[in-house]
């Protein structure tokens, strides 16, 4: 990034970021010290984002913590859905009785296929 800004300011073409606070015209031949420094404070920056994420992934690993978003349904939705489609209604029919989506509906019959395979 550095040699390429320097290649660009030879050139005589200029880097102004939108909020200002870079303007290499402005700062001349120190443009590349700041760039410099402010490219590796980012990556230390990201470096300690990276190890707080582990800390974090490690943490719940040890407690048992979940991983992920929410649920994609609970056990009573499924169940309403096995028994709509024991009874022989249709995805379409389950789905506007429970409001569930039609992925989530085939996945928990599919499911159940599968498991009584």
């Amino acid at each position: 990034m550095i040699a390429s800004l320097h290649d660009l300011q030879n050139k005589g073409i200029h880097i102004k970021t939108l909020n200002g606070l870079i303007n290499t015209r402005a700062i001349g031949k120190f443009a590349l010290a700041l760039l410099g420094l402010l490219s590796g404070l980012a990556e230390v920056e990201h470096s300690l984002n990276s190890q707080k994420t582990l800390q974090h992934i490690q943490h719940r690993l040890k407690t048992g913590g979940k991983f992920g978003g929410r649920p994609k349904t609970n056990a009573a939705n499924e169940s309403l859905v096995l028994r709509l489609r024991d009874e022989g209604c249709s995805c379409q029919s389950i789905r506007k009785q429970t409001g569930l989506a039609l992925s989530t509906i085939r996945r928990i019959i599919m499911k159940k296929e599968a498991l009584a395979a």
